[in-house]
């Protein structure tokens, strides 16, 4: 760990730390392991897509070294193998990819396995692999239904479950949901996700009854973002009336960026937060004050 030179570094600093952030090739979880990288933590980046990984990898990995903010969303066909060659030498001593299926239950012991033999065991669990199915009610499937649950709620559960031991083992830990502003209310063709979102609440609550006790040093608290601009969203984007209709929605008359979900990516996963626990907490502009 570093000597601490001041009491901002002291409580924010992630050096030493690892994180393992999954659905980090695109959108909020991108931004977040961005966050925790730049904070000093080594970042595991787990999602399906091995070249949408990389892609964000070397991003994140130039922003680092020039100093300079991320860019945007990038797609696989950003992808260009030459330059992951030159600079996966460098990049790895700091950042890792894994291309995995999380919705896949049984596997994920293996995961954290495999995570663990890279940086050492994960101490930060970002999970923010999710789907919105955007279907009337009418239209859901048993299938569509059970699926989003799976991937939405009962992933970072399993996930969380197979780190815990390390977690405790090290004597802290910090666990990041990602809940919704449909983890309050209800939103048109939302059922299958509103009930996962609601269900990412208790669960973080839970996690908190289970794990924060004495001696373990770990936490389990939620984010609950309003309307950022990403990849899933990015048709919205393309409709002025739309965002003007959202806007109105908040206090502060605009949607999220990048940046707005950054800080508190950081102070989750610090020992700033190391006394919260059981939290949802909203980012949204104020959407939820009204």
């Amino acid at each position: 760990m570093a000597n601490w030179t001041s009491l901002p570094e002291k409580l924010f600093s992630l050096d030493g730390h690892v994180a393992l952030v999954t659905g980090a090739g695109s959108g909020l979880g991108k931004y977040m392991a961005h966050a925790v990288l730049h904070a000093g933590a080594n970042v595991i980046l787990v999602g399906r897509g091995l070249q949408r990984l990389q892609v964000a990898a070397m991003e994140m990995y130039a922003s680092l070294r020039d100093d300079k903010p991320m860019g945007h969303d990038s797609y696989v066909e950003d992808f260009d193998q030459a330059k992951w060659d030159a600079l996966a030498p460098e990049l790895s001593k700091r950042l890792a990819c894994i291309a995995w299926d999380v919705s896949k239950l049984e596997t994920l012991p293996e995961l954290a396995a495999q995570a663990k033999a890279i940086f050492g065991a994960p101490d930060i669990l970002i999970n923010a692999a999710g789907l919105n199915p955007r279907k009337p009610a009418e239209e859901v499937t048993p299938e569509i239904y059970e699926y989003t649950l799976r991937l939405n709620l009962s992933a970072p559960f399993f996930l969380a479950q197979a780190l815990v031991p390390d977690m405790k083992a090290q004597g802290w830990g910090h666990i990041i949901n990602f809940g919704s502003l449909q983890s309050f209310r209800a939103f048109p063709n939302g059922l299958p996700y509103g009930a996962s979102k609601g269900g990412v609440a208790q669960l973080t609550r839970a996690m908190a009854e289970a794990w924060s006790t004495p001696g373990t040093g770990i936490t389990a608290n939620a984010v609950a973002p309003g309307f950022f601009k990403t990849q899933l969203t990015a048709p919205l984007f393309s409709k002025p009336e739309v965002i003007r209709a959202l806007e109105k929605q908040t206090t502060m008359r605009r949607l999220g960026g990048c940046d707005d979900v950054q800080g508190l990516a950081i102070f989750l996963a610090s020992h700033a937060s190391d006394y919260i626990t059981g939290q949802v907490i909203g980012v949204d502009g104020g959407w939820l004050a009204i």
